[in-house]
């Protein structure tokens, strides 16, 4: 039975990945803050300077009110919010190199603990202060803001253990709610793509951590349930890291296709392959 998606909660799980990210770091090597990461051109340190800028920001601009002057006109385009976004953080990233790993431990155990209470204190569904742009949210509901700021936390430390070899977190207690949060971005990524009225896809996600979603055209716009559909015009499986590897561009398209399965309407069905859940 189809159910309509309900609000991700999930501020309580923040400060135990915080913790496991800490227990990560501590012991490395100096060798092993320069391993290089999925992302390209940043090693472990720049991975993690990355993330210690994520909170400062958010604490200094949601917490405090404090903004700093504008560096140029505001973005009129998602493509120019995603140039200014990746300029900000090189400009971090390029000066945070400046600082020892122990600088920025000492400086995440000092931030971290505070952006966990803001957004642990947010009323969920009250306005977030900052949309979800890739879900094409303008406004969100704070709920979805942090599970975005979830989402960024766990694949950004995913990185950094496929950097040094350390076991990924992808028990379905650390995976699944990523992926259930992915999955909000399924209607803005078929914004293009009309059909009838009651049409449905199914996306089926394999293994531990995986689920069953249902985007579904109703009244003239695709809307997101749980579960699946009885008579789904297509259906769209993938196991659990393919999927949250292509969700977050660590896979293209083309070279998650083979891992792809559809049974029924293949345009529908291969659409999924462009669901991108960050800013890019």
């Amino acid at each position: 039975m189809l159910r309509p998606v309900e609000p991700i909660l999930i501020a309580h799980m923040l400060p135990e990945l915080h913790g496991e990210l800490m227990q990560l770091l501590r012991p490395l090597s100096r060798m092993g803050w320069l391993w290089p990461t999925p992302v390209p051109d940043w090693d472990v340190h720049d991975v993690v300077a990355h993330m210690l800028d994520t909170d400062l920001r958010r604490v200094s601009s949601q917490r405090d009110g404090y903004r700093p002057a504008p560096i140029g006109p505001p973005p009129a385009s998602y493509a120019e919010l995603v140039a200014l976004l990746n300029r900000l953080n090189e400009q971090w990233v390029v000066a945070a190199r400046r600082l020892s790993p122990a600088i920025l431990l000492d400086m995440l155990d000092l931030i971290a603990p505070q952006a966990h209470a803001l957004l642990a204190a947010l009323d969920p569904m009250a306005p977030a202060a900052i949309g979800v742009a890739w879900a094409g949210e303008g406004e969100s509901a704070n709920w979805f803001d942090v599970a975005r700021e979830y989402t960024e936390k766990w694949h950004h430390q995913q990185h950094i253990r496929e950097a040094v070899g350390a076991p990924l977190l992808v028990e379905r207690r650390w995976l699944y709610p990523a992926l259930d949060t992915f999955m909000r971005g399924l209607p803005h990524t078929y914004r293009d793509l009309t059909a009838p009225d009651g049409t449905d896809l199914t996306v089926a996600i394999a293994g531990e951590a995986g689920g069953e979603w249902t985007l579904g055209r109703r009244d003239g716009a695709w809307r997101l349930f749980w579960g699946a559909s009885p008579a789904p015009a297509a259906r769209a499986e993938l196991d659990d890291d393919t999927a949250w590897r292509l969700f977050t561009k660590g896979l293209e398209p083309e070279h998650a296709a083979p891992y792809l399965t559809v049974a029924g309407d293949e345009q529908l069905g291969r659409q999924l392959l462009h669901l991108l859940a960050i800013m890019a």
